[in-house]
């Protein structure tokens, strides 16, 4: 008879309490030695703060930790990391105004020189797919490079337990494929791995176990190669998500024009954009898929309004109905687009989505002016009531309209930035990754009520990484690459493969083939 192995991670009756909620509450968890294990959950069910705890950067109320058998004490992530558990974060922790590779050195032996460090985040990342220039500044990289330099930082720790928190939600589908082998051949070789995602299909691809949590508890503990994505949503939000009606498209006039926008970056790490065309009708939603980094937050800040750069003419807005002239609105600031009825959910969601301190009534104001008077006043009372009108619609778990953003979830306080910019009823909606960091319930909610704004007749632009949501969303789709725009494929041409090939640029290639193709069989 063989003795069972040790397991690499045992929590027993985890417990922490902030004021006015039990994040975890008596949580239990066993991990084996070249496991992955996923942790499964809504936003807000307290997998993020039982991750903090392993790592040592939140200290639990009440529990014990075993790693490798051995009582542990984890008292900060630097024990952690000597203890041989490394994390990614969803909310990653670096400093903007060091380099890629001085962020990635703090962490490592300091036996290492930087020459040194910048050499292994290069071999490292071209290992595995995730190439990174170690000389670039922090504050340069888009939100998906800034993922990298955080997988790439941990990897080069050697762990014995590797914790990802959204590991792909800002990769192409090549790399996720990439990225789950380099996984799997880690666990082959005895790494534990906790995996947290919201994306069902990957937990049932990749994970040997699960453990689901629901308001602090662990409520179920599976195989998810055995269940469905039904069933793993029953356990996680005790119901299925509602299926999205995607009713045909009957899309109406312009509403966004961009034509011939070619513009330097601003930033020298930056991409330039290279002649975009691009067009929204009111009544359909457009997607633009794309590997972070590629052009995205240039392109945003040209159609938001932050970057006024944009030769004259190149980004157009109607502002009424069918049959109105269009307005060049290429080099007004954003209250002015807002004024016309452009409404924007960036990316980053602390500092640009929403200030951190403020509270949510505050946050409101930001980029909804209903509850301000013709004097400029306030009207306090009714800011609050339109704040609590988003928490209950997109129930948003938050301690009420007072409660300040950074005290939520990231997921949470998505849900809030995008329920305030649906509910002011825009003309044109542009949203940057909707659903990242949201559970399965939420993320269908979300969705749900962009499906009704183009149904309403607004037009929508939806710029993400994550191919499912755009193909259960879009209408039409483009790729960026490079700063280039793909020409608009309809949704029903569109397939992962075709997508994940342009997502290199290779559109070109591709229509030849296609013109090749039908003249052939013609």
């Amino acid at each position: 008879m063989t003795n069972s192995p040790t397991p690499r991670l045992q929590l027993e009756g985890i417990t922490k309490r902030y004021p006015g909620v039990v994040a975890n509450n008596g949580v239990s968890l066993t991990v084996q030695p070249g496991e992955i294990h996923a942790v499964l959950g809504e936003n807000g069910a307290g997998k993020s703060t039982l991750m903090k705890i392993i790592y040592g950067a939140v200290k639990p109320d009440e529990g014990s930790v075993l790693f490798n058998g051995q009582p542990a004490q984890v008292r900060n992530p630097q024990a952690a990391r000597a203890l041989g558990i490394s994390m990614v974060f969803q909310h990653f922790s670096l400093f903007d105004t060091l380099t890629v590779a001085e962020n990635v050195w703090l962490g490592l032996d300091k036996s290492l020189s930087l020459a040194e460090v910048a050499a292994r985040i290069r071999a490292k990342g071209n290992e595995y797919g995730l190439p990174i220039d170690p000389e670039r500044p922090v504050h340069t990289l888009s939100v998906g490079e800034m993922q990298r330099v955080e997988i790439i930082r941990a990897l080069l720790t050697q762990p014995q337990l590797l914790i990802l928190d959204e590991p792909t939600s800002v990769l192409t589908p090549q790399a996720v494929e990439k990225l789950f082998g380099t996984l799997s051949q880690l666990a082959r070789e005895g790494c534990s791995i906790l995996y947290i995602s919201h994306k069902l299909h990957e937990i049932r691809a990749l994970c040997t176990a699960c453990t689901v949590l629901r308001g602090g508890q662990v409520t179920g503990v599976c195989d998810p190669r055995e269940e469905s994505n039904a069933s793993l949503s029953r356990l996680m939000i005790g119901a299925e998500p509602p299926e999205l009606e995607h009713r045909p498209l009957h899309a109406g006039a312009p509403v966004l024009q961009v034509r011939g926008l070619t513009l330097a970056s601003d930033d020298p790490f930056g991409t330039a954009l290279a002649d975009v065309a691009l067009t929204v009708r009111a009544g359909e939603v457009v997607g633009i898929a794309g590997v972070s980094g590629n052009g995205q937050g240039e392109l945003l800040r040209a159609l938001s309004g932050e970057d006024m750069r944009a030769p004259a003419g190149s980004v157009q807005m109607t502002a009424a109905g069918d049959g109105a002239a269009a307005q060049d609105v290429s080099r007004l600031p954003p209250a002015r687009r807002r004024a016309l009825g452009l409404h924007f959910v960036p990316e980053e969601r602390l500092g640009r989505g929403a200030v951190p301190t403020l509270s949510l009534a505050q946050n409101l104001l930001l980029s909804r002016r209903d509850a301000v008077g013709a004097l400029g006043w306030v009207r306090v009372g009714a800011l609050k009531r339109q704040a609590q009108d988003i928490i209950e619609r997109y129930k948003v778990k938050a301690n009420g309209p007072n409660a300040a953003a950074k005290s939520l979830s990231g997921g949470n306080l998505q849900k809030f930035i995008v329920g305030r910019e649906i509910e002011a009823k825009p003309r044109l909606l542009i949203v940057s990754q909707p659903t990242w960091g949201v559970d399965v319930g939420a993320a269908a909610q979300i969705r749900g009520e962009m499906l009704a704004l183009r149904d309403a007749g607004c037009a929508v632009l939806v710029v993400s990484e994550e191919l499912e949501e755009l193909f259960e969303i879009c209408d039409r789709l483009h790729v960026i690459a490079k700063g280039r725009l793909s020409p608009s494929l309809d949704r029903a041409d569109a397939t992962v493969e075709r997508i994940g090939e342009w997502m290199s640029g290779l559109w070109d290639a591709d229509q030849n083939n296609n013109q090749e193709t039908a003249h052939a069989a013609a």
